[in-house]
C-alpha cells in the first residue's frame, strides 16, 4: 500500500500508459476514465497500439473467430456503449452440431439473449471491398472519445522503477500506472525483473472463405473428429465471408484442408476453396504467473481468459477489476493482491469446471448411447418455453460461452435426465 511511507494512490494528473489497443486495453481505458470521473480524478490515460485495426488481414487483426455472448453484449451498456449495426456481422441464432454423419440443431433457448458475429480488423487479406467494420477499432475509438490518447507505437521495453519506464522506439514514458494487454500472441515486453510468467497457450488454425451458398448467415457449425487432435472446428458465419475456426492439440501446418476435406466441406463450393486469410493464432489455457506488481497490471488473455470461449467477455472482468481496484484501492502489489487477484483466480476456477465439461462431451461423443440419449432430450425440448429447455441450454452454453463453466456443470448435475442417463448407460456394461 505503499511506498517510501508514500502511499501508491491515483491522483490528478497521474499518467496511466496501456500497452496494446485490443479490447483489454480499450475496456481498462474505458473502465478507468468513467470511475475516475465518478471520483472527480482527472488521470491522462495513454494506449499504445502498433496496428491498424481498419486494415484488412494479419496486420490490422487480434486472430480470434469474434463471437460476442450475450453477457459481453449485455456489459457493453454498463459503459454506456452499444454495438453499432455496421461492426455487427451476423446475428447467431442456432448452433448446428455435426455429429457421426448427422446434425443436432442447437437453437437459442432465449432469443433475447443475442449473440453476434463480428470481425476484429477489416476482414480477410483477400477480401473483396467494402471492407467490414472491425471490432477492435470501433471500442479503441470509444475509448478516445472518452479521453484517452492513442499513439501508434511499438512497445520495446518496459522497466521497472518507482516510476516504471515504457520504451517505445521513438521516446521513454514514465507512467504511475503500466497495464498490459497485449494478448499471448505477441512478446510482452516485460522486463525480467517483474517476474511475469505469461501463461501455457495451445495453436489455433483459423481461415476466412466466401459463404458457401445455401448455408445460413446466422448458423454456426461445429464439427469434431478430424483432423486428428480436434477438440472442436467452427464454420462462422461474418456477413459475405465465414471463418474457419480450429482448436486442438499439435494441429498439423495442414490443417485447414485436412479439415475441409475430412468434414465433407469441399462440396460446398464447385472448384477449389478460396482460401482468404490465413493465420495461426495461440489461445491461453492457464493463468500468467506474477501478472501484477507495484504499479503494474496485466489485464485480457495475457493474464487469465476463458478456456476455449469468450475471450473477449473476459477481457472485461479483468479490464473493470483492475481500473476499479487502481481508482479505488491504490496500485501497489498489495492493492492489486487484494482486488484483482479474486477475480482471476475465479476464472481459472471456472476453467477447471470448463475442462470437466469437455471431458464429458468427449465421452458422450464416443457412445453411441450416450450420444443418442442428449439428441433425444434437445429434440424433446424444442417446441418448451425458453425456461424449460434446460438440456438445450446446457450445450448452447458450453459452445457459445453464454453462461459461466461451473453455472453450466452443475445444471447439468442436477438435470434429472443425468442421472437417469448415467444409470442406463451402466447397466448396458453391466450386462
Amino acid at each position: 500500500m505503499a511506498e517510501n511511507g508514500v502511499a501508491m494512490q491515483l491522483i490528478n494528473g497521474s499518467r496511466i500508459v496501456i500497452v496494446g489497443g485490443g479490447p483489454a486495453g480499450s475496456f481498462t481505458a474505458l473502465h478507468l476514465l468513467r470511475l475516475a470521473r465518478e471520483m472527480h480524478l482527472d488521470l491522462a490515460v495513454t494506449i499504445l497500439e502498433v496496428r491498424d485495426f481498419n486494415r484488412p488481414g494479419p496486420g490490422g487483426c487480434n486472430r480470434c473467430a469474434g463471437i460476442l455472448s450475450s453477457t459481453l453484449v449485455q456489459n457493453l451498456k454498463m459503459l454506456g456503449l452499444s454495438l453499432p449495426p455496421e461492426v455487427i456481422q451476423a446475428e447467431l441464432n442456432t448452433y448446428v452440431l455435426h455429429l457421426s454423419g448427422r446434425e443436432l440443431p442447437i437453437r437459442q433457448p432465449d432469443p433475447s439473449q443475442r449473440i453476434f458475429s463480428v470481425y476484429r480488423g477489416s476482414g480477410p487479406r483477400w477480401g473483396d471491398p467494402p471492407f467490414p467494420h472491425s471490432f477492435d477499432g470501433w471500442l479503441l475509438h470509444q475509448a478516445q472519445l472518452q479521453g484517452a490518447t492513442v499513439q501508434r507505437a511499438q512497445v520495446r521495453a518496459i522497466s521497472p522503477g518507482h516510476r516504471p519506464i515504457v520504451a517505445t522506439a521513438h521516446e521513454n514514458l514514465q507512467a504511475d500506472l503500466v497495464v498490459l494487454a497485449t494478448g499471448v500472441n505477441a512478446r510482452a515486453p516485460l522486463d525480467p525483473a517483474w517476474g511475469y510468467r505469461p501463461p501455457h497457450t495451445e495453436m489455433m488454425a483459423q481461415n476466412e472463405i466466401p459463404l458457401p451458398g445455401g448455408l445460413s448467415n446466422n448458423r454456426v457449425h461445429i464439427f469434431f473428429d478430424y483432423p486428428p487432435g480436434l477438440v472442436f472446428g467452427a464454420l462462422i458465419p461474418k456477413g459475405r465471408y465465414a471463418n474457419i475456426s480450429l482448436l486442438g492439440h499439435k494441429l498439423p501446418a495442414t490443417a485447414i484442408n485436412d479439415f475441409l476435406e475430412g468434414q465433407g466441406l469441399f462440396s460446398l463450393f464447385p472448384g477449389r476453396v478460396p482460401l482468404l486469410c490465413s493465420c495461426r493464432p495461440r489461445v491461453a489455457v492457464s493463468p500468467a504467473r506474477g501478472y501484477y506488481a507495484d504499479r503494474l497490471v496485466v489485464v485480457g488473455d495475457a493474464a487469465v481468459t476463458r478456456l476455449y470461449k469468450d475471450g473477449i467477455g473476459a477481457a472485461f472482468q479483468t479490464a473493470a477489476a483492475a481500473a476499479r481496484t487502481a481508482i479505488q484501492q491504490g496500485v501497489s502489489r498489495q492493492d492489486f493482491a487484494a482486488g484483482y487477484r479474486p477475480v482471476c483466480r475465479r476464472i481459472t476456477l471456472d476453467n477447471f469446471y470448463g475442462r470437466l465439461l469437455f471431458r464429458l462431451w468427449a465421452v458422450t461423443r464416443r457412445s453411441p448411447i450416450l450420444l443418442d440419449t442428449c439428441r433425444q432430450m434437445i429434440l424433446a425440448e424444442a417446441d418448451l418455453p425458453p425456461a424449460a429447455q434446460s438440456y438445450t441450454r446446457i450445450v448452447w452454453s458450453m459452445f457459445t460461452g453464454d453462461e459461466t463453466y461451473q453455472r453450466v456443470f452443475w445444471l447439468l448435475f442436477r438435470h434429472p435426465a443425468f442421472h437417469s442417463l448415467w444409470q442406463s448407460l451402466v447397466k448396458t456394461w453391466e450386462a
